[in-house]
């Protein structure tokens, strides 16, 4: 109601303006004809006059009323210019904020909650470098100053910058136009103060604030790199430091363009993803869904069967498809594309100097213009007594290690919920391994909403896995040949016995070893950077795991891109890595794939949703294949079409996922999946049937109302 209150009261103010025609009174020629009249009475009563003439302003600046450069010239003619230009520049920064904050308080709720997620980045430069935007826009004159009023108000820059910014940056303008209201006799119109010509002037002056941006970054340059010496030329363009998804894309793009790049690898090339992750624990997840499959004959009319298997030949298959992809991340094929590829081991010895011990024993020292530190991440080990001692594997040292055994370690204790534990969990308990999954939170798979983890749970359990939720480590208890891991549940021990213990329980960027320490790089769980991949040194940059925040191999290769572009030519344009459409999937069956939001992060940022969901178990395909457990799950803004975030659980969700993302990262609605043609039968159907649930619950009922009315008219 107050809101209402004063938006009805702008609106008679600015009406009974226009109704009155008041604006016929703020003229050169009326202005020219009262002058001496005016003047007469400024020199009885100068307080008088000075004050009613800065009532008068701000309150048509706060209701954003047309007449400021009239007021600004009357200004100068009756006060002069000192005291003229003092009146004017406190009372239009004054009746600008007024503005300001009446925008944001009749309007910024309104527009954050209908438009928050189209705004976060607007959002976010405005908490940056709002200030420096503001004063920009403040410079040139010919943008309409109650505009920028307004619409500032909808941003979340704070009253005082937006009050202090303003004046001085109107200061320049306001003594211009009072100054030519000193000499009122020789103008004829608006037009003579506000020339082309002085217009341009401005608009160039509106550029000064870049031009400081730039000496700004120039000085910040020379202070980042003070007590280094620069050397006279470069032996390499770009170096990368690390061979996985991030090295290899960056190094790959700096060949294309041309440039000079050498990547370091002191491992195996292809990093964590082909080597220890997602390629050997999806080749282990298909031989264990076959077993499965094999187990469970029964669902599709065959007869069951006993599974027999080698775990030797298990695990030669996982290195065996390994060495199948290799050749796309070989040595041999990145030197072809135009890549200086080094074994060994780099260290950054200053911004433009990297020393590589190689593997075979020598040393080398290289000049480079630009770095790209890509080193990924290791398993997270956990301090937890006896554990040394305890011959754990990892998920990285797991493959290497169960490929010298001839039998499959009968009983398997798994610490971690995480993606990683639940894959690693489920597939062995397939192969028909007694599993044990022990995770310290109260649910597995926290990330993901209630239902998709309870989902994730209950399907784990089906498959032989003991789900262990809300039990911490504690230690390793060693008994002769008996291991036991030690948890506590609910204030109790509870000893669980292991033949092998697998450490899942997440990732950490490797940080050590690169001299970025000595360096000063700022490190707090991944290499810090900017929104550019840039840390402290401008010429050097991070990707990948090492860099966070996510740890996928598609968010790597995504960041890459943007690295190495900066790194190479950011000193014509840089580009802002784009996280707003990041998909990903756990490769547990059935899949959980998302992209966008879920329902807990839409509360945790208070974004108003709806929920669509569409069960599998009502799909054709999925019935015709006995595959109906999971669902689509679409969040969408309350009666709009929008994507917020999508989940999929079921068979093949992580194909399925690629259709919402292509429509997220392009804006189409739901609307657009509707009209779209899905071939029959496929599991793809279900995204279509997900956009006509999302269309049935927002059907315009009294449209149909209307429209049934006229079909009854139309039978008689």
């Amino acid at each position: 109601m107050k809101k209402l209150l004063i938006l009805l009261v702008l609106a008679l103010v600015v009406g009974a303006f226009f109704y009155f025609d008041l604006g016929s009174q703020l003229t050169l020629e009326n202005l020219k004809a009262r002058q001496a009249e005016i003047d007469a009475i400024y020199q009885e009563q100068p307080l008088l006059v000075i004050g009613v003439f800065f009532i008068v302003y701000v309150l048509m600046a706060a209701a954003s009323i047309p007449g400021a450069s009239i007021m600004t010239v009357a200004a100068g003619a009756l006060f002069g210019l000192l005291v003229g230009t003092v009146v004017v520049s406190f009372a239009s920064a004054i009746g600008a904020t007024l503005a300001f904050l009446g925008s944001r308080y009749l309007f910024r709720d309104w527009v954050q909650s209908k438009f928050g997620d189209r705004l976060k980045p607007v959002n976010q430069g405005i908490e940056k470098d709002g200030g420096f935007y503001l004063f920009t826009l403040r410079l040139v004159p010919a943008f309409p100053f109650f505009i920028v009023n307004l619409l500032m108000g909808l941003t979340s820059i704070k009253t005082w910058t937006y009050y202090w910014v303003s004046q001085v940056g109107m200061l320049l303008a306001t003594a211009v136009f009072v100054n030519a209201g000193t000499q009122l006799a020789g103008i004829e119109s608006v037009g003579d103060i506000a020339s082309p010509g002085l217009l341009a002037s401005f608009a160039a002056l509106g550029l000064v604030p870049w031009i400081a941006k730039w000496v700004l970054g120039l000085i910040k340059r020379r202070r980042a790199y003070a007590g280094f010496k620069r050397p006279a030329k470069y032996d390499r363009n770009l170096i990368v430091i690390g061979a996985g998804a991030a090295g290899l894309v960056s190094s790959y793009i700096a060949a294309t363009v041309k440039a000079k790049v050498t990547l370091v690898e002191a491992s195996k090339m292809g990093g964590d993803c082909l080597n220890y992750g997602c390629v050997p624990s999806k080749a282990l997840i298909k031989s264990a869904k076959v077993a499965q499959q094999m187990r469970k004959a029964d669902n599709y009319g065959l007869q069951q069967s006993e599974v027999k298997f080698s775990f030797k030949a298990v695990m030669q298959r996982v290195h065996d498809i390994i060495a199948a992809i290799e050749p796309h991340d070989s040595v041999e094929r990145y030197t072809q594309l135009g890549v200086d590829v080094i074994k060994g081991y780099a260290k950054i010895i200053d911004p433009w100097t990297v020393e590589i011990a190689k593997n075979d024993g020598s040393t080398v020292r290289l000049t480079t213009r630009a770095i790209v530190i890509a080193a990924g991440a290791e398993p997270f080990v956990p301090a937890i007594e006896g554990l040394e001692q305890s011959g754990y594997v990892t998920s990285d040292t797991m493959w290497d290690e169960f490929a010298k055994l001839d039998t499959m370690p009968k009983r398997i204790a798994v610490l971690g919920g995480g993606p990683i534990g639940s894959e690693l969990s489920q597939a062995f308990a397939r192969l028909g391994a007694d599993v044990s999954q022990i995770e310290r939170d109260d649910q597995i798979l926290q990330r993901e909403d209630d239902d998709v983890s309870a989902l994730a749970k209950a399907s784990q359990e089906a498959s032989g896995v003991k789900v262990l939720t809300g039990h911490d480590a504690k230690r390793i208890e060693v008994s002769g040949d008996e291991k036991s891991l030690i948890v506590e549940h609910d204030g109790r021990e509870i000893a669980i016995p292991y033949d092998a213990l697998i450490m899942a329980v997440g990732r950490k960027a490797r940080l050590t070893g690169y001299g970025l320490e000595d360096l000063g790089i700022d490190t707090n769980r991944t290499v810090m950077t900017d929104d550019y991949l840039a840390t402290v040194f401008p010429n050097i940059f991070a990707a990948g795991d090492v860099a966070g925040p996510y740890q996928f191999t598609h968010t790597a290769s995504h960041q890459a891109w943007f690295a190495s572009v900066n790194a190479l030519f950011g000193q014509f344009k840089k580009f802002k890595v784009d996280y707003r459409v990041i998909p990903w999937v756990t490769f547990v069956d059935p899949e959980i794939a998302r992209v966008g939001i879920n329902e807990q992060e839409a509360r945790e940022q208070g974004i108003a949703y709806e929920v669509t969901t569409y069960g599998l178990d009502d799909l054709d395909r999925a019935i015709a294949e006995s595959e109906t457990k999971g669902f689509v799950k679409v969040l969408t803004p309350p009666g709009k079409d929008k994507i917020l975030g999508v989940t999929i659980v079921g068979a093949h969700a992580g194909e399925l996922l690629a259709e919402y993302t292509l429509a997220m990262k392009h804006g189409l609605g739901l609307n657009k999946i509707l009209g779209t043609i899905h071939p029959y039968p496929t599991m793809a159907e279900a995204n279509k049937f997900a956009a006509g649930e999302w269309k049935k619950a927002n059907k315009p009922e009294k449209l149909l109302e209307f429209v049934e009315k006229y079909h009854n008219w139309r039978r008689g």
